[in-house]
């Protein structure tokens, strides 16, 4: 039986970092508070699935894994996500350009 590697199982840090501080990402699912942000109830909804955010920091987590500081500023929450939760919009490659079509120069007004 071949090993596959868990995506917990890989330690990001040996690589650098996915996306950098400023870079614009949009978020590929919906984020809950798990109880560590405060003053909202757990299980409120923090990030909805396509919200777009910027990178402010870039923090590890376990000596493994990075955590980036995302400032979502539709909904003004700031989070900490894994690069398995998100996606640029500032380094996407020429083939999705191209699929985006005249939508691809709708990225430039979100600022």
């Amino acid at each position: 039986m071949a090993n596959i590697a868990r995506d917990d199982d890989v330690i990001e840090i040996a690589h650098p970092p996915r996306f950098e501080v400023g870079e614009r990402v949009v978020s590929r699912s919906v984020v809950r508070n798990d109880g560590t942000y405060n003053g909202r109830d757990i299980g409120d909804v923090l990030v909805r699935k396509g919200e777009v955010g910027f990178v402010r920091s870039i923090g590890t987590f376990l000596q493994q894994f990075y955590i980036y500081a995302v400032e979502f500023t539709g909904s003004g929450h700031r989070v900490g996500m894994r690069a398995k939760e998100l996606c640029t919009l500032d380094h996407l490659p020429d083939e999705v350009l191209a699929q985006l079509g005249e939508r691809a120069s709708l990225l430039d007004t979100i600022r």
